[in-house]
């Protein structure tokens, strides 16, 4: 017991130099505030190289010209994957937070939410990916 009344909790205090290595729902909360990181940014490019568009049209045109190339593209679905998956996220911690009975289904949720991510990025990511993958294999 500490000095407050709570159980200690072993493995998870740094002083003793073990190292916390959390749980699913420690991994799920880390790639919500990463996805979010990673969406702000893509919105910050994205006004900035939008705004170009008012100063020199023909700047604009050239970055927009840089943004058709296979790495972009993929660039492109990791964007999708990191909005949909801090979207779905984000529905399960309101309902957790709001939701009486969140708390109790928070992990069957957060299953959810991956399996719903799954099976919506497999078709996503094939159908973003076909026309670069055909155009870097000679297709047309």
């Amino acid at each position: 017991m500490t000095s407050a009344g709570a159980p200690e909790r072993s493995g998870t205090t740094r002083g003793g130099g073990t190292l916390y290595r959390g749980d699913l729902g420690m991994w799920s909360w880390v790639a919500h505030r990463i996805t979010g990181v990673l969406t702000f940014f893509f919105l910050f490019t994205h006004v900035l190289d939008t705004a170009l568009v008012r100063v020199s049209p023909n700047a604009y045109d050239a970055v927009i010209e840089t943004y058709k190339n296979p790495i972009v593209n993929l660039f492109e679905v990791g964007l999708v994957g990191a909005v949909l998956y801090h979207a779905l996220n984000g529905i399960r911690v309101m309902l957790v937070d709001f939701w009486e009975k969140g708390a109790k289904y928070q992990r069957a949720m957060l299953w959810t939410v991956l399996g719903v991510w799954i099976a919506v990025m497999i078709p996503g990511a094939y159908f973003m990916l076909v026309r670069t993958i055909s155009e870097l294999v000679g297709g047309h």
